[in-house]
Order: C-alpha cells, then sequence, then structure tokens
C-alpha cells in the first residue's frame, strides 16, 4: 500500500452548517447524509500537487487512489458525491480505467471533464452517481476499499470475547471414548444455553485485552480452534448437546467454549467520521511485538457502545509526554517543575469489526509505530 501525507482528517458534512462555503471545491459532497461538525468540512481538499488523473493498476484500491488527490484519503465518499445509506457497494471502479480529477467542479469523475470557458462562471451543481459493474473487465475485478488481505481473519473468526461475556458461552464437556483430543467428524457434548443457534465457532480463551486507562479486564484475543453443529438439543433428563466437529484447526479439547457463527461480514466499506466524538487507546498489537506498523491490526478499548460502527476512521496519537520544564524550578526550589507536550497526530485507524467495547482497526496512513496506549480519537 501505498503512503500518502496525513494530518487532520475531515468528518462527513452536515446536511446545512457550512454547506454553501464549501460547494464550489466539493459540490458532489452536498448530498451526504451524515451530520458532523462544521468546522471538519474544511480539511477534506485536494493535494495541491494532484494530478489531473490516474490510471487504475491491479493493486490499488480506493483509498491509494483517493490519497493520489486528497490530502486525507479517507474523504473519498465526499468527492464521489456518495451517500453510505444509499450506496451500498462503492466497488465500481476496475483496473485500466482512468480516474480523472475535474478541478472546476472539484470531484473525481470515471468521465474526462469537458473543457470550459474560463469566462463562463461557475458549472451547475451535479452530483454524482456512479454506476455498478456487474462483470469483470478480466482486469481482475474491481477494487477493494481498502487493503482485504489483513483483515480476513479477522472477518470469519471471532477473536475477542468479552469479559462479561465469556462465564455465558457454552463449553466441551465431554466426549464419546473420553477422548481428550477432538478433530473433524468427532462427536461432542456441549453444556449451555444455545440460544437457538445450530452453528458455532470453538475458541479458546487467550491473552487478556486491560483498558489502558484503568487497567480493568476488558476482553480476552481468543484462540480460534474449529467449528461444531448442533445434532441434537438436550433432552429433559439430559444436560448437554450433541454436536459434531466439522472443522478443526488446532487440537480441540475438552473445556473449549463455543460462540455463534458470525453473520456473513461487511466487505464494502465506506469510511465516515464517528457520529459522536470518540477517544479510545490502543489495547493491543500484533503477535505481543512491542509495537505495529501500517497494514497491520490493533485492538482498541471501544466500540459499538461508545459509537463506533463499520468504517469509523479514527487518527491517531502517541500521547503527549511528562518532562522537565527547564525554565521553572520544582518544589520548595528543588529540581524542575514539570510540562506536558501534546498528543502528537501520526496515522489513521480504520475500524473494520466492532464488538460492544473492543475494535478492530487497521492502521493506514502513519509516520511512525503504533503502540500500546497510543490514542486513538475522532478526526478534529
Amino acid at each position: 500500500m501505498k503512503n500518502f501525507s496525513t494530518g487532520a482528517a475531515c468528518s462527513l458534512l452536515a446536511r446545512s452548517a457550512a454547506a454553501t462555503a464549501l460547494a464550489a471545491a466539493l459540490s458532489t459532497a452536498l448530498a451526504l447524509a451524515t451530520a458532523v461538525p462544521a468546522q471538519a468540512a474544511a480539511t477534506c481538499s485536494f493535494r495541491p500537487n494532484a494530478p489531473d488523473q490516474h490510471l487504475v493498476v491491479k493493486g490499488d484500491t480506493l483509498w491509494d487512489i483517493s490519497g493520489v488527490f486528497l490530502q486525507h484519503p479517507w474523504c473519498w465518499p465526499q468527492v464521489w458525491g456518495m451517500n453510505r445509506d444509499e450506496i451500498r457497494n462503492p466497488h465500481w471502479i476496475y483496473p485500466g480505467q482512468i480516474i480523472y480529477f475535474d478541478r472546476v467542479r472539484g470531484r473525481l469523475s470515471l468521465q474526462k471533464p469537458a473543457q470550459r470557458d474560463p469566462n463562463a462562471g461557475p458549472p451547475p451543481l451535479v452530483r454524482l452517481s456512479p454506476q455498478l459493474r456487474t462483470q469483470d473487465t478480466g482486469a481482475g475485478g474491481a477494487i477493494p476499499a481498502i487493503p482485504s488481505g489483513m483483515i480476513e481473519p479477522y472477518l470469519t473468526q471471532s477473536l475477542v470475547v468479552e469479559a462479561n461475556q465469556l462465564e455465558a458461552t457454552p463449553r466441551i464437556a465431554a466426549a464419546l471414548e473420553e477422548r481428550t483430543y477432538l478433530s473433524e467428524g468427532d462427536r461432542v457434548y456441549v453444556r449451555g444455553e444455545l440460544q437457538g443457534g445450530a452453528g458455532f465457532q470453538v475458541f479458546r480463551p487467550g491473552k487478556e485485552l486491560r483498558d489502558p486507562d484503568n487497567g480493568k479486564l476488558v476482553a480476552y484475543e481468543a484462540t480460534y480452534v474449529g467449528a461444531v453443529r448442533l445434532v441434537a438439543e438436550a433432552r429433559p433428563g439430559v444436560d448437554v448437546h450433541t454436536m459434531v466437529v466439522t472443522r478443526s484447526v488446532q487440537e480441540m479439547r475438552i473445556g473449549d467454549r463455543l460462540l455463534p457463527l458470525p453473520p456473513t461480514p461487511v466487505t464494502n466499506y465506506m469510511p465516515h467520521a464517528p457520529a459522536a466524538p470518540v477517544t479510545a487507546r490502543v489495547m493491543s498489537v500484533p503477535d505481543d511485538v512491542r509495537s505495529a506498523t501500517q497494514s497491520q491490526v490493533v485492538t482498541v478499548n471501544r466500540g459499538a457502545l461508545d459509537g463506533l460502527d463499520v468504517g469509523s476512521v479514527l487518527q491517531l496519537y502517541h500521547l503527549g509526554q511528562t518532562v522537565a520544564d527547564p525554565g521553572k524550578k520544582g518544589f520548595l526550589g528543588f529540581g524542575h517543575a514539570t510540562m506536558r507536550l501534546p498528543d502528537e497526530q501520526y496515522g489513521e485507524l480504520f475500524i473494520f469489526r466492532v464488538f460492544g467495547r473492543v475494535s478492530y482497526g487497521l492502521i493506514m496512513q502513519v509516520t511512525g509505530p503504533v503502540q500500546v496506549g497510543d490514542v486513538a480519537k475522532s478526526p478534529e
């Protein structure tokens, strides 16, 4: 993935406030439905050195292409005139097509802008309505919104189990012939409430995720070990349900727990600012390393109950340090007083899967390493 400049990212445009001031630059953005603070709209601007056009190649993403033209790549729904409540599938761009920068209207287009008389005045405001293709062009299919390879396992496997949810999950209580380790085709006996489910993921609680703000246990990073399917529910006088192992990626064993199979994941993303201000902290980085970098996945300590949803964009900040003030003496004249430095914004985080109090985010453009404890908050 390409690196592009970062800074204060913009939010979705308000229906009314600031629409007049922005009309000449982003005419198509007037159609956006999600209201945000007016001051954020001014930051959704084109790069001073934006080219007149860009040839789409295999491996491009909508985020990449937007970074060629825009100061803040996640603003691309605005300059395409896309309303995330109306357009469910933005993947209409294919390799081999050319993206044009219509400088007069301040928008991106798949059609070459017509030359206009500079004395004719501004063109009428026209909302762009991209047409979705149903056939492949032979060049590899439509390009995705974001790089998808890193996040696929996080979409199909429930890798986060919140602390208050763990004890309520059903568990494998026994197996035929008292087997210690289970594999595909084996029958198992499960104890607990199934809540009407018939297919389940099997997991093992792993690393604790603790809130950097207060140290409280928020969730567990679960180890996915396979899947089971219901054969027969517990009858009166029987304490367990009968199931069969349908998939095994690790050795399944007694005591492993179950979660319902997740719904079909959302894969067509519309980036936007959270509907209300959100301030989160990074809770974990991959594989217990000290830091993460671009295109890796991290967890944050905010989720659906805090106002995040799929497609939310947060800005990443290194937490401001407290350092000695060399110009001011400390208590009773000894040493130096301290001063706190500001949080430094260094990248963007794209939220692609959301739980109650936890979310997964894909690291987009960054200029430094992402560490546990870093701040992730709504664009300003």
